[in-house]
């Protein structure tokens, strides 16, 4: 069970919130990019996405058997779910053919993640089929799994049957500020509460390897009630550049579980996560994309009950193409606000 970093002070801003130095083997290759990206503009090559560098860099230990520590630490002290399940597709990902490729992904989270030591990544090759494989993977800490994946790999083809939803229609990002911009903004307001100030400092304080432009940032901050959902724009830090598809699907499945359970939580102002932990993870991967470049998330809550909120969520690449789809469950235990601050 991968608890959430709902966020780091509700109370101060109203947000639903949300590492790995490897020694070992290289990063996911693929025919296109040979294992390097010559392409990288020279200015670029030194700004590497830590999340490529470090986060889902696996060691290899024998085989289908891989080591991954840790980068970011949420304040809860308990591991990121994306990152354990991003690790878990870097692992399976390096046991199939290159012309193979990720299209889904099935999670589920059964114990809590220990940041104080590496996990353990168990590839089991469950089938190789013509057109589909699959692969589970086990998350291992002190000898139990903590993260039961399975993951299929399917040989692209193509067909006449080609449909999907309209993207949503929003501001660019260009021309909208991130978190860190905003948070910045809110400080700097004269009569903002000592409390806020101090929530919204140590959320400056997260050095997190994803870069989120929200949308509508009353919504993503202020203690108002709004409909279950949100969109943000999101992209990883740093440069990943083009060729390796498989692993911009590790990276936005890393990125796919940032602030996806808090959608939840936002008709409910008066509420705050007392305790907050994902459930499951489900993931599918329909076009190309890089995870580098500003990606549209639209998440929405259709259920909530019995202490466990459902989310659904949607990247949208910016040229309107859906890139991939997401869902998960998780529990929400929460108590009441006292007294809700606006900044």
């Amino acid at each position: 069970m991968a608890e959430k970093e709902l966020d780091a002070s509700r109370d101060a801003s109203g947000s639903s919130r949300i590492n790995a130095n490897s020694g070992g083997s290289g990063l996911l290759k693929s025919p296109e990019d040979g294992g390097s990206d010559s392409s990288a503009p020279p200015d670029t090559q030194d700004l590497r996405s830590i999340l490529v560098t470090s986060v889902l860099n696996l060691e290899k230990l024998d085989a289908d058997l891989y080591r991954g520590t840790h980068h970011w630490v949420p304040r809860t002290q308990r591991l990121f779910g994306g990152q354990i399940v991003g690790q878990a597709l870097v692992a399976a990902a390096k046991s199939v053919d290159d012309n193979l490729y990720a299209h889904s992904l099935h999670c589920y989270f059964v114990r809590a993640g220990d940041p104080k030591v590496p996990v353990l990544y168990q590839v089991d090759r469950t089938r190789d089929g013509r057109s589909f494989t699959v692969r589970s993977v086990k998350a291992i800490q002190h000898g139990k799994p903590i993260l039961i994946c399975q993951a299929s790999f399917h040989l692209l083809q193509p067909s006449p049957l080609q449909h999907q939803f309209t993207m949503p229609v929003v501001p660019q990002p260009e021309d909208l500020l991130t978190v860190e911009q905003l948070i910045q903004l809110y400080l700097s307001k004269p009569d903002l509460a000592e409390n806020a100030k101090r929530g919204l400092n140590k959320l400056l304080a997260n050095e997190v390897p994803i870069e989120i432009k929200p949308v509508n940032p009353a919504h993503f901050y202020k203690l108002a009630a709004t409909d279950p959902r949100q969109l943000f724009w999101v992209r990883a830090r740093g440069y990943i550049g083009e060729g390796n598809m498989k692993l911009h699907c590790c990276v936005a499945a890393y990125v796919s579980d940032y602030a996806f359970l808090g959608t939840a939580l936002l008709p409910y102002p008066n509420y705050r996560a007392q305790f907050s932990a994902s459930l499951d993870h489900a993931m599918w991967f329909h076009s190309t994309f890089r995870s580098d470049e500003w990606m549209l998330y639209e998440c929405e809550s259709p259920w909530a009950g019995s202490s466990r909120g459902l989310v659904q969520g949607r990247l949208w690449r910016k040229d309107g193409v859906l890139a991939a789809s997401c869902s998960q469950e998780g529990v929400l235990r929460v108590k009441p606000v006292p007294g809700a601050n606006k900044l």
